[in-house]
């Protein structure tokens, strides 16, 4: 106890340590916000690998797709790979960057107001955000409750609110920078940590091979009548398996916190680099934890099963179960990969949330006469309020089981996603994108997804998922904002045109040798 107390201390007191070190960086918006775009290609990298990765996909989504698909739960991993960090920096990161400069934006929303001329465009952006960022903040904190309890038998309320209070001193003291360089040490930790905690759950079952040979014993008459499903190359369900691949991988490509990341990286270069280091993080980290997850049917003795044949105590119990027999000092080393999940997630969705509240909502509108350093005042302040909310729900949801709070998580990805995706993507490569396109796109995938909360039971039984669902809002973007688009009145030329000319910028370079044309 004494050293798994002692390996936390340490841990939070460089998280603080760094937040205070990195003040300097943060005295004005550019600065706060995004670090004065001046981040490295491993700090970015890390930051978005760290941001994309939370305790909900170490502790709850590779449980529940471990336990549903198999082995086959690691296409998810694969996919969040290749297409949510490989082709998301191909496709998005240049373009992203240049663009966000040129306009002077700093968020999404902001991104989206200029772009497109529309004032009302960036304030429904940014209402979205703070509606469906909130819920997705409050669930990072539902992978801690077992662990630290398994761990240090500490009431979860205490876990929540003392990691609430340490990430908040690091993001209000440093702001971005600070993030950044924590998510690379919190980073570390995490491919070491998963790695050691594969190794070690594989070493209790015998090996790789044993462990395979186990699972494919295992057969669920609800699931499938074929045993060794739960080892084979697709597993039991694929088509709800693509959705869990696509609204998990493709879903990055349209969320504010993670498209930050392109606005602050300081090069072109730095870019490429950034991308190869974000798809090996991206192999380790989430092919990693979905590949342990599927090997969860071999702990049933542990995490027992109820009539229905799913874990007691839900999908969540299932890797605590995993990792109950693990040696005190590996089961430290789990907490703080969670820990740093958690952090790493909740500092990149406060710094989305209160900047895109204060720059998109209040700066102009609510509040005229905005300095700098008043915003960066209030975005701190504001910091504070986020993460309040997202204790008490937390809180609230954890002691009376409110499942209205664990549903709006679960379709808040979807949401933010299947609304900014379509047409920030159209917007980064297509001159003809029009604000009607906007509009649809954010319209259709927000009542789509909080229809999915209330009148579930409606939709197809496809879709009756709220993974399905947000995979399902994100493709349909794909064709509403190009069709709408065609069909509206074109965008003002020259505002298209201010917009895209960062893209062909003439360099001036003197000629050494000049010939000419005539022999």
């Amino acid at each position: 106890m004494v050293l798994k107390a002692l390996m936390l201390v340490v841990f939070f007191g460089i998280m603080v340590g760094i937040g205070l070190y990195c003040r300097k960086n943060a005295t004005n918006v550019d600065g706060f916000v995004l670090g004065g775009r001046a981040v490295g290609p491993w700090l970015t990298a890390f930051a978005y690998g760290t941001s994309y990765f939370s305790a909900v996909v170490f502790v709850g989504y590779a449980g529940q797709f471990g336990w549903k698909y198999g082995i086959a739960a690691t296409w998810a991993g694969i996919g969040n790979a290749l297409i949510g960090s490989l082709l998301a920096w191909a496709v998005l990161g240049r373009r992203t960057r240049i663009m966000s400069q040129h306009l002077s934006s700093a968020t999404m929303p902001e991104f989206f107001g200029k772009r497109f001329g529309s004032k009302a465009l960036k304030i429904a952006a940014s209402a979205i955000i703070f509606i469906f960022l909130i819920p997705y903040t409050a669930s990072l904190y539902n992978g801690l409750s077992r662990l630290f309890g398994m761990a240090f038998n500490i009431d979860y309320s205490i876990c929540v609110v003392v990691m609430a209070i340490l990430t908040g001193i690091y993001v209000i003291a440093g702001g971005y920078m600070a993030t950044a360089i924590n998510d690379f040490i919190q980073g570390i930790i995490m491919i070491f940590g998963i790695c050691a905690v594969i190794v070690a759950v594989l070493k209790s079952q015998g090996g790789f091979l044993a462990a395979l040979d186990g699972l494919s014993q295992v057969s669920d008459p609800a699931t499938s009548a074929s045993p060794g499903i739960f080892n084979s190359f697709f597993g039991p369900d694929p088509v709800n398996l693509l959705g869990v691949v696509i609204l998990t991988s493709l879903g990055t490509w349209g969320l504010p916190q993670m498209v930050q990341k392109f606005y602050a990286i300081k090069s072109e270069s730095a870019i490429n680099k950034g991308m190869i280091i974000s798809t090996i993080f991206a192999f380790i980290v989430a092919g990693g934890c979905y590949f342990l997850g599927g090997f969860g049917r071999l702990f049933t003795e542990v995490v027992g099963v109820t009539e229905a044949g799913t874990p007691i105590g839900g999908f969540d119990a299932v890797v605590p179960a995993m990792l109950s027999g693990l040696p005190d000092i590996l089961l430290a080393v789990v907490v703080i990969l969670v820990l740093s999940a958690s952090m790493s997630t909740l500092s990149s969705l406060v710094l989305a949330s209160s900047s895109t509240l204060t720059l998109d909502f209040l700066k102009d509108n609510i509040v005229k006469d905005m300095d700098e350093k008043k915003q960066v005042k209030v975005m701190r302040g504001l910091i504070v309020v986020f993460i309040a909310i997202s204790v008490v729900l937390a809180i609230v949801q954890y002691r009376s089981n409110v499942t209205f709070i664990a549903q709006l998580m679960g379709v808040s990805w979807g949401a933010l996603a299947g609304a900014f995706l379509a047409p920030f993507l159209y917007g980064l490569y297509w001159k003809r994108t029009t604000q009607a396109g906007c509009w649809v796109s954010f319209i259709f995938s927000t009542v789509v997804m909080i229809a999915n909360i209330f009148v579930r039971s409606s939709f197809p039984a496809l879709l009756q998922s709220p993974i399905n669902a947000g995979a399902f809002c994100m493709l349909a973007g794909l064709v509403i904002v190009p069709v709408v688009s065609i069909v509206t009145q074109a965008p003002d030329k020259a505002l298209v045109d201010d917009a895209f000319s960062c893209y062909n910028k003439k360099v001036l370079v003197k000629q050494t040798e000049a010939l000419g044309d005539a022999e």
